[in-house]
């Protein structure tokens, strides 16, 4: 739908409450008197029903990147390699990395196996969790998908709260002890509940461009910041959710969160826009962050081919032996271990440990360290390449 004059949008209320907190009566008698008394929080209009009107310019340019969406997912289904589940790592490490979660690619291929102890890679792997809960939920796109996406992310990291709507007051920015101060103060926990049902109705329209929708469904989501942490990586888990509800990516994964690294702090001023009804910002961000995601994915991709080729003469395997079939493993999970290759190719250890010593021995991995118990191999050249994804997508536009 478009409209030739501003959007009209419901916009975000207020109201009055008093706060009141267990240690209200310590420190200093200054500090106290800054973090106590009547604060102002959000309130969620209704937007189930909501008009979605955009200018010309901006649905040109939805459907634009649509469009560039449902290329990508049909050269997707052209293709001999999947490369979804190696896309969906790498917008699960972009969109912690919006949080500040930053790792290396290797460090969260090697949290993936099991060998945890990095924080932020071990933070990014339970956000890969959340991407694929996602996608597997995305049919029923309800409360208790949402919830189970929340559930997937936070499970190890603060399993008690993780899939359950928050029960406390939560801001941004600020102090940590109040709501006073904050730069945004997000609905009472009591209004919670009716707006995700609220927010679920709108998800399930199909009278509007699928794009526009999951990026409004995002803007909702963080304005209505459901849960006590992790709201920022489960609305854009949401918005990937939306996007194969709605059938506009089918197979494949858009990156959108490296788009979006180009800018953060356009971004995060979208999603505040969006509170005092600008629709057309973040909707514009978001299908804006498709043309780099995309031309960031099709470089990965041709990268990593490239170097799938040049192992063609490098690798002395006879044809049918397993260690052709860890060479294509390994484009998309290039850390590995003998009990991934094991079980990802449906053979013994003591066979998949052949085909890893074939490997290394053609220069195609690489042992990690030089312990001689729980090895693992990295295929350096896939490494390299999604380092260089890292890069590109840090590049401010």
């Amino acid at each position: 739908m478009s409209s030739d004059g501003p959007t009209s949008w419901p916009t975000f209320g207020s109201e009055e409450l008093d706060w009141s907190a267990a240690d209200d009566d310590y420190g200093p008698r200054a500090s106290r008197s800054l973090h106590s008394g009547p604060y102002r929080a959000a309130v969620p209009p209704r937007i189930a029903d909501a008009d979605l009107s955009l200018p010309p310019a901006t649905v040109a340019l939805v459907t634009e990147a649509s469009a560039e969406i449902a290329r990508f997912d049909g050269e997707a289904l052209g293709s001999t390699t999947s490369f979804a589940a190696l896309l969906l790592r790498t917008e699960a490490a972009s969109s912690s990395q919006i949080e500040d979660l930053s790792s290396s690619p290797k460090a969260i291929a090697l949290a993936e196996l099991g060998r945890r102890g990095r924080a932020n890679a071990d933070q990014i792997v339970a956000n890969v969790a959340a991407m694929t809960e996602a996608l597997r939920v995305a049919a029923r796109l309800d409360a208790e998908a949402i919830l189970a996406m929340h559930s997937a992310l936070m499970a190890h990291h603060a399993p008690a709260i993780a899939g359950r709507w928050r029960t406390e007051q939560v801001w941004i920015g600020g102090s940590g002890r109040s709501p006073h101060g904050a730069t945004y103060v997000a609905p009472r926990h009591g209004l919670v509940r009716a707006a995700m049902d609220d927010l679920v109705q709108f998800m399930a329209r199909d009278d509007m461009p699928a794009l526009a929708q999951a990026a409004v469904t995002h803007a909702h989501f963080e304005a209505i910041h459901p849960f006590p942490d992790g709201n920022g990586r489960a609305g854009r888990a949401l918005l990937h959710a939306q996007l194969r509800h709605s059938g506009l990516s089918r197979r494949s994964i858009v990156p959108v969160s490296a788009g979006l690294l180009g800018d953060t702090d356009r971004y995060f001023a979208a999603l505040s826009g969006y509170r005092d009804g600008d629709l057309e910002a973040i909707v514009s961000e978001v299908a804006s962050a498709v043309f780099p995601a995309l031309a960031y994915s099709r470089a990965l991709i041709s990268d990593i081919t490239e170097r799938r080729a040049e192992w063609e003469e490098r690798i002395r395997a006879r044809r049918g032996a397993a260690a052709w079939r860890l060479a294509d493993l390994v484009m998309t999970r290039p850390v590995v271990d003998t009990r991934l290759v094991a079980t990802e190719l449906g053979v013994t250890p003591a066979n998949a440990q052949v085909a890893v010593h074939r490997l290394v021995e053609d220069g195609v991995l690489e042992q990690v360290g030089s312990g001689a118990r729980d090895r693992v191999w990295q295929a350096t050249d896939v490494l390299d390449a999604m380092d260089r994804f890292v890069a590109r997508s840090h590049r401010r536009s």
